[in-house]
């Protein structure tokens, strides 16, 4: 799962410390503690993560998501996800967001189908998302790059008080005539605990 998750109800509504925006915490009290994952487009041992030595920078390499159609295929195979979790270790008294991830994967769409690339943002427990999507409208056959750049009027923010994670799901999925052949993969997610990773600071 591409999780950035973990705070229930109750722990939100006493949440009650508003963040102020600027600050950042000290870099080496910030870094991943472990990742972990799941989705039909990421099944157990289908996902290779490598880990930067300062923890702060990851990559997962992907097998197995990719969204297909044609003959063989069923309207399962069209649309693939993976929520992928990740314990993010921060000092209390600061709160943060996503603002910026990177996807790399191909797509063969014909005419008359669309690929389409998509991943929510989103805290557990908070109803409060961001969602961010790319097509490709067919005919097109290439390598892409998808780099998800949070407008700062939308991004959401962890609650003060808490240490906590956060979710994204990404998905894949086809839309059209299913009977054609097509494809879309996701081969690798890239991030940086940094603010030019995915993560912005300020104080609580």
């Amino acid at each position: 799962m591409f999780s950035f998750a973990v705070l229930s109800l109750a722990s939100l509504a006493a949440a009650t410390v508003v963040p102020i925006t600027g600050g950042t915490p000290d870099p080496s009290q910030v870094y991943i503690k472990g990742i972990t994952y799941g989705g039909t487009g990421c099944p157990q041992n289908t996902v290779s993560v490598a880990m930067a030595e300062d923890q702060k920078t990851f990559t997962l390499i992907f097998d197995q998501f990719v969204a297909s159609s044609g003959p063989g295929t069923t309207v399962k195979d069209t649309r693939k996800n993976c929520q992928v979790n990740v314990d993010l270790h921060y000092p209390q008294g600061f709160s943060y967001t996503i603002n910026n991830i990177d996807y790399r994967g191909y797509v063969n769409v014909p005419a008359g189908v669309t690929g389409i690339q998509r991943a929510n943002y989103y805290f557990s427990g908070q109803t409060a998302q961001i969602a961010s999507q790319t097509q490709f409208v067919g005919p097109q056959s290439k390598d892409y790059t998808s780099s998800d750049r949070i407008d700062v009027a939308a991004l959401i923010w962890s609650p003060c008080g808490a240490v906590v994670s956060g979710n994204v799901n990404a998905q894949v999925r086809l839309e059209g005539d299913f009977s054609k052949p097509a494809q879309i993969t996701v081969d690798s997610i890239d991030g940086k605990v940094t603010q030019t990773f995915g993560l912005q600071w300020q104080k609580c």
